[in-house]
């Protein structure tokens, strides 16, 4: 059906026990809408439709998503994801993927913070950045804060690239992540918290005093004064933060 696109991150998974525990994990239910991302060749697809009401399958390659085949319940949508209106699904929607890695922190983020966010996400993405995104305080990233701040995470098995039609150079996970019942902080402006998060988190190497102080076009003594009052050290590199810490440094922070 086509040879796959290195340019699009295309990487077929043909194996079924994976593919059925892929969806299986979902949680799918007979009223349930499924967001699938890049279909591919359908192999995902197909488990999908045994199992939900309804499957949306959003292909970015024009040539794959005409020869996905024909359903009863299945809506192809030939189109980028990152520009896809979200706000068309039913809500509490779950999105099941096996998504190209370089799409990988964007995409959540995009789903993330939509006005209609899914109820559920199960994906399958590059070994380290399943890892990434289930970080804990001390491995911290801003893909992690970016998650963690809306979902549940939860590290599925482990798809070898051998599995893979190319292989990729390194090995997939299942990510699992459930949609957190309630906000975990109120009243949150998304954008001037990520402002602080991304500032922290610019340089590295440097300490939180310097990367704020950067990030932010504020002084040392200012980025101190800040931490202070949080009750963080200058001298606390960003990854070793807790995403109530990074809310504390928000709310201290006179924008």
């Amino acid at each position: 059906m086509g040879t796959p696109k290195k340019s699009l991150g295309q990487h077929w998974l043909k194996d079924e026990p994976i593919l059925s525990y892929i969806a299986t994990s979902a949680d799918i239910l007979p009223t349930d809408t499924v967001l699938e991302i890049g279909p591919g060749q359908g192999t995902l697809t197909k488990h999908l439709l045994a199992k939900a009401k309804k499957v949306i399958a959003v292909e970015l390659d024009k040539t794959l998503a005409q020869k996905l085949p024909a359903h009863e319940k299945l809506q192809v949508v030939q189109a980028d994801i990152l520009k896809f209106d979200l706000t068309k699904l039913p809500h509490d929607y779950k999105v099941v993927a096996n998504i190209p890695y370089y799409l990988t922190s964007n995409l959540l983020r995009v789903l993330a913070e939509s006005a209609n966010p899914p109820s559920s996400m199960v994906l399958l993405v590059q070994k380290e950045v399943a890892q990434r995104i289930v970080a804990k305080p001390g491995q911290m990233s801003v893909l992690a804060v970016s998650v963690q701040l809306y979902y549940q995470p939860q590290l599925g098995k482990v798809v070898p690239a051998e599995l893979f039609t190319p292989p990729p150079k390194v090995d997939s996970q299942v990510v699992i992540l459930k949609r957190r019942g309630k906000p975990l902080f109120t009243g949150l402006d998304s954008n001037k918290f990520f402002k602080i998060v991304k500032a922290g988190f610019s340089e590295r190497r440097k300490k939180l005093r310097s990367s704020l102080a950067g990030g932010l076009g504020i002084s040392k003594e200012q980025a101190d004064e800040l931490l202070a009052a949080t009750g963080v050290s200058g001298d606390s590199r960003a990854q070793e933060l807790s995403l109530q810490q990074w809310y504390d440094l928000y709310r201290n922070l006179k924008f």
